[in-house]
């Protein structure tokens, strides 16, 4: 049976509530109607608080917070297949939670995998970040990442900018992590117009080029070496590769 979800956290616990309560037997999970069915069931799963509620807290009552965080994780890997393996993840830690350490398991070593390679990507986006100064003084940063890594990076940033206010934007997705004096979000934009950035900006940019290009070592220059170091994939905001 193919079943179909609204692609929220919220819609998917419903989904595993009725995977349960229903006994359905689950072929994919999918966020959009194929545009084949062929001989397969299909199955529309609507979001249900309730339905998920019920699941978030027996969650909470048989997995660690590590194994909690694990699955957060993993939903936020939205560019990739995860829904079966979390499924059978959830599966086995209702079932028996030391099973989860078992690799051998296909799903198992996908969702460990799939987990490295976020906690990765926001490790090298912790670097490859670069906020621009907008004319109220707000720091602005524009992200097209692989996953949706925003939650990571506002956190982050909460601790290392202290009280000055920012806005953490993933163009990918219209989302942003917003914080200044009285908030502390992350807000779905449907629309976004260009900001107005400060006078001295232009100036930071200018004096960050400056110090880039002054701390390369021009005999040593190996731009295959710098790909490897900063793929092209994250350049696209990074000031100093701005023409």
């Amino acid at each position: 049976m193919i079943l179909l979800y609204d692609g929220s956290f919220e819609g998917f616990l419903s989904l595993v509530y009725e995977v349960y309560y229903e006994k359905l037997q689950v072929s994919s999970i999918v966020k959009q109607m194929p545009d084949t069915l062929l001989f397969e069931r299909f199955h529309e799963v609507f979001t249900d608080e309730a339905k998920a509620r019920k699941v978030l807290e027996g969650i909470e009552k048989h997995f660690s917070k590590e194994q909690q965080r694990t699955m957060c994780h993993i939903f936020l890997c939205d560019t990739r297949s995860h829904e079966m393996a979390l499924l059978e993840y959830i599966r086995i830690g209702f079932k028996n939670p030391q099973e989860l350490r078992n690799i051998t398991n296909a799903s198992l070593f996908y969702i460990q995998n799939l987990e490295k390679e976020l906690l990765s990507l926001v490790h090298k986006m912790y670097g490859f970040t670069r906020f621009e100064e907008l004319e109220d003084g707000t720091l602005y940063a524009k992200i097209e990442t692989k996953f949706n890594i925003v939650p990571f990076l506002g956190e982050h940033f909460c601790k290392r900018l202290g009280n000055i206010p920012f806005i953490i934007h993933d163009i990918k997705r219209s989302l942003a992590f917003v914080k200044n004096d009285d908030i502390r979000e992350i807000r779905s934009i449907a629309s976004f117009e260009t900001p107005n950035y400060s006078e001295e900006e232009s100036q930071f940019k200018a004096l960050w080029k400056s110090f880039f290009k002054a701390a390369a070592i021009e005999s040593r220059y190996n731009p295959k070496l710098q790909k490897s170091w900063v793929p092209l994939l994250y350049r696209t905001y990074m000031s100093e590769f701005e023409a």
